[in-house]
């Protein structure tokens, strides 16, 4: 389910041409692919659908409305993780119960709101958290269910800054605190323990770290099932990889084979909260080359996208990979090594480094392939760079999701 590729050496988007994109809305721009986006939740949803799970989008990978009604119109619950992702949910028209609430630091008002909504589920990161949800609660009549989330201490080698699922992490509850927290949480009146939660990480490409996880805590509902606490939920959060590179991360369907008769065991009925496998592979970031600069010591390739419309490279070092919107073979010189950076006034400001690229030339544009989870939702305004214009393609058409920002934008809250 991969819908850009290369016909007659230039780079479609479904069935359009991605340079006639480029030429018709100007370039930075983020481009969508439809299929990619609904086919990887639906091969999900087929891979697993023996057990029937809620497949909550993870909102915080790509928020944009049209993509959150797309995936939500196809049966997906959302996951979200702040207010604002709460108001998006709504507004895409997600019904109440089909949303679960996540974050390590959600605030009174942000809680007030969500319980008012009737959403599904909060996924609790500690007790003063559940607590306080229970006081609000209580203020505001209501009975709230809460999934614990817990930490299974589980090693999912990724990125540092994307492993959450170590005791190190700020996310979640040890195994013997959880068991201490739901016995006390048994004289809490509006406050439901229904469930437990994990989730480990992002961009984990082999089934292992989520073997172990799951098995730990199949482990663990077995304990409080002996004592006489029975649950409803497993959540098992998401974190599925996608290829960047070389990865060669696992399918929908080996994913379900090896976690499935786990799942299964657990009795439990399934939650699960991906994000990255959905929306990473169905957007790109298009970009035009302003300028080559050749130095003593490197080449520089300067285009018109900076790390404040695609911010990982910067961040995690992470790879992408970037191909031209047109093959050329009628170039003088053979491909050769360099950095493709942006405008912003960082060194940090990098989308590739050491790249081998082909001979390119100013006006030339770039696609910045698997730019849809964490691309856009991770945008900024930095150096007062207006955020770029996002696109949808279905078959043979195209829908501006987002307008580009204007300079007026820029300052629109300022007084």
């Amino acid at each position: 389910m991969h819908e850009f590729k290369y016909i007659h050496k230039q780079l479609y988007c479904e069935k359009l041409k991605v340079a006639g994109l480029a030429e018709k809305f100007g370039t930075p721009l983020y481009v969508y692919s439809y299929d990619t986006l609904v086919g990887h939740f639906l091969k999900l949803k087929e891979a697993f659908k023996s057990i029937k799970p809620l497949i909550c989008y993870s909102v915080k990978a790509n928020s944009n409305l049209a993509i959150l009604r797309a995936l939500v119109n196809q049966g997906a619950g959302l996951d979200i993780v702040s207010g604002g992702e709460l108001f998006r949910a709504r507004r895409a028209g997600c019904p109440a119960n089909r949303i679960v609430y996540a974050s390590v630091g959600k605030t009174d008002y942000e809680i007030k709101e969500a319980i008012k909504s009737g959403i599904f589920f909060f996924n609790v990161e500690s007790f003063p958290e559940l607590k306080n949800i229970q006081h609000i609660a209580r203020r505001l009549k209501r009975r709230v269910n809460v999934a614990l989330r817990i930490n299974p201490d589980v090693e999912p080698k990724t990125h540092k800054y994307i492993t959450t699922g170590k005791l190190t992490n700020k996310f979640g509850i040890d195994f013997q605190s959880a068991k201490r927290i739901i016995l006390l949480a048994r004289g809490f009146s509006h406050v439901k323990i229904s469930g437990l939660h994990i989730h480990i990480g992002s961009q984990i490409t082999t089934p292992e770290p989520f073997v172990a996880a799951i098995t730990r805590i199949i482990r663990f509902i077995l304990v409080l099932k002996k004592e006489g606490i029975a649950l409803e939920y497993l959540n098992i959060g998401g974190g599925l990889g996608i290829i960047y590179d070389r990865e060669t991360p696992q399918t929908a369907a080996r994913f379900a084979a090896r976690i499935l008769p786990l799942l299964k065991k657990s009795g439990l009925k399934i939650i699960m909260e991906p994000g990255r496998f959905i929306a990473g592979n169905a957007g790109i970031l298009v970009t035009k080359v302003l300028y080559v600069k050749n130095t003593p010591k490197k080449k520089f390739i300067i285009v018109d996208a900076g790390m404040n419309d695609l911010i990982r490279p910067a961040l995690y070092d992470a790879y992408h990979n970037i191909v031209p919107l047109q093959r050329t073979e009628n170039r003088k010189q053979e491909a050769e090594k360099a950095d493709i950076v942006g405008p912003i006034c960082e060194s940090g400001d990098f989308l590739a480094k050491e790249r081998i690229v082909p001979n390119l030339e100013e006006g030339d544009y770039l696609a910045v392939m698997g730019a849809g989870a964490y691309g856009f939702s991770m945008a900024s305004n930095y150096n007062s760079r207006r955020r770029p214009q996002e696109v949808l393609v279905n078959k043979d058409k195209v829908s501006v999701i987002r307008k580009r920002e204007s300079y007026k934008d820029l300052i629109r809250n300022e007084l």
